[in-house]
This record gives structure tokens, sequence and C-alpha cells, in this order.
């Protein structure tokens, strides 16, 4: 199939080097642990808002960048030269936030119904050379001591995420142009399965010799299925961590164990940020800490909803996620 390019046409310029992709890891997971006594307000409100509107402002701008078409000057050179051209950045903007805030929310809203304490979404800003974010946390100020509790908080971020990313994905690719490859440069993108089964749907077969150049909300649904993939990877706290080990128990460590040096093969052959979702992995631990009632059942409802997220993953994983053709 021919490939998928971001709303960039310039060779190098916004584009991430291998460094810089190995930052932009996008964690929609709980940051758990315990702190004891009642948040302050600066916690609970400011912060989280705070940072939610700096990560607007970032994201608007990595947006309007990737819609510029003046000379390559950077994006700092670029707002100063061209401060009313940020708008342009809203369709990617409101796109990527959208999908973001509806993965966090997934899990907040679970956490309140399992009377979890759980803080707001914390959005993380990120350079406007790519995307504006390093995506957006939850912090679970309490232990999951429910199998129920840890499923359901556990599922719910990335297929609400899902939700959100595959219905902005049609829109964006109906809004895509295909170009032939000769007079595309610059970054290229995975094609999960999913990316694939749409494209072909929405747009039609692509002939070999041509690529599709997505639309802004396009490349921001590409991203939250790239988000939803990285949260799916079935190890340790990671989303994919908790559906695995209420779904299989101690049996998502041995799941875990195979996934990891599949991920350090696709570091050394393809994109070296698994080199660091390997990492991650070792610091957080390969296998999930066990719950207080591992044996009580999930149900059947449950346990269908848990191999759809495992689904999920499979459908929306890139093995490359990022190339950079010349």
């Amino acid at each position: 199939m021919s490939g998928f390019e971001g709303n960039e046409d310039r060779p190098t310029q916004g584009v991430p080097d291998t460094d810089q992709e190995q930052d932009v890891v996008i964690r929609g997971i709980d940051g758990e642990g315990a702190d004891g006594g009642e948040p302050s307000s600066f916690s609970t409100w400011i912060l989280p808002i705070s940072l939610f509107v700096v990560t607007c402002f970032t994201t608007l701008w990595a947006g309007a960048y990737q819609a510029y078409r003046g000379p390559a000057r950077g994006p700092v050179d670029f707002l100063l030269a061209s401060p009313e051209a940020i708008w342009q950045g809203i369709p990617f903007a409101v796109t990527l936030l959208g999908i973001l805030t509806t993965h966090e929310f997934g899990h907040f809203a679970l956490s309140k119904i399992h009377r979890v304490p759980a803080s707001l979404p914390l959005f993380v800003p990120g350079l406007p050379h790519f995307i504006g974010t390093f995506g957006a946390i939850i912090r679970i100020r309490g232990p999951i001591v429910s199998r129920l509790a840890l499923f359901d908080i556990g599922v719910a971020g990335p297929l609400a995420g899902f939700i959100v990313a595959v219905g902005t994905l049609i829109v964006g690719l109906d809004l895509s142009t295909v170009v032939e490859q000769a007079g595309t440069l610059g970054l290229h993108l995975g094609e999960p399965l999913l990316l694939k089964f749409l494209a072909w749907l929405v747009i039609g077969p692509i002939p070999p010799e041509s690529d599709v150049v997505l639309h802004p909300i396009g490349f921001a649904a590409w991203f939250g299925l790239f988000v939803t993939s990285l949260n799916l990877i079935p190890i340790g706290q990671l989303d994919g961590g908790h559906v695995a080990y209420a779904l299989l128990g101690k049996r998502q460590k041995t799941m875990a164990l195979v996934v990891l040096p599949i991920l350090l093969i696709l570091g050394y052959v393809g994109w070296p940020g698994w080199f660091l979702w390997a990492l991650m992995a070792g610091l957080w631990g390969v296998g999930h800490p066990p719950v207080m009632d591992p044996d009580t059942p999930l149900g059947r409802g449950r346990t269908m909803v848990g191999w759809i997220a495992l689904a999920v993953f499979a459908v929306t994983f890139a093995p490359i996620p990022f190339s950079i053709h010349p």
C-alpha cells in the first residue's frame, strides 16, 4: 500500500529527530500511588487547568506550523512573523486534545464510579516542532484493590479515546489528498491495519506510486490510534497491562515477556523509540502487581470487552510508526 504522511511537505523541518521521537511518548496510563491526606486546591484545580491551557496553546502552535506553507524558518520565527496564522492550527489541536481528553476522562469517570480517588487529567505541554504535547496522565491517589475496578478503569480510557480517534480519522481521510510519491518528502507514518482498511473504505484503492497526505484532522486522529496502541501494550501498569492482568491473572506476565523482546527487535530494525518503551517496561515491572480479589469473576460482558481491547491493540499497532523518506 502507498505511504501515509502528516500534513508536512518540508524534508526535515518540523520533524523530530530520533531522540525527540523517543520523547514523544503519549501516556494515557494511571500514575498510581497513595498521597495521603486531602489534595490541595492547587493540585486539584489550578495545576490541571493551567497545564491544559498551556497545552492548548502548544498544540495549536504545532498544528499551525504544520499547515504553514512559507519558508521553513522554525516554529519560533514562524510565530513571531505570522502570529495571526496560529488559528490555522485549530483543526489539529481540537482533534488531538479531544482524543486525549476523552481517553483520560474515561479513566477518571470509572475511577469515580469505583470510588477510587483520582486527579483531573494532567496534560504535558510539548515542543511545537511536532505535535505540541507529550500527552496526559491522571494520578490515582489510592490503591486499586478490586479486580473489577482495575479492569474498568484500565480499559475505559483507551476504548473511549479509540472511538473518537476512529470517527475523526474517517473525517480526516475524507479531507486528505492523494499525491504522487515523487512530490512527497519528509515524515512517513506507519500504517496499522485499521488505517489501511479505513483508507480503502473512504478514499478507495490507492495506486502503489501514490501517497496520502493526511489533513491535520487525519494526522491528529492517526496519532490517536498510535496513543491507543502504546497504552494497550500488555506490559506492567500500562492500560494494556491492567486489562491483560484482569483477564489472565498471572499469565499476563508471560504475555509481557513475549512482547518485550518483540519491542527490542522492532527498535533495532525499525523505530528506535521501542527501546524506550522496553526500558520503561523494565522500570515499571513487566508483571502487574496483584490485587486483593484476583479470583472475582469478570463476567461475560467484561471478558468480551477485554478481548475487544486486545483486538484494538492489534489493529492500531504500527511496527514502524515513523520513518524519514528523503
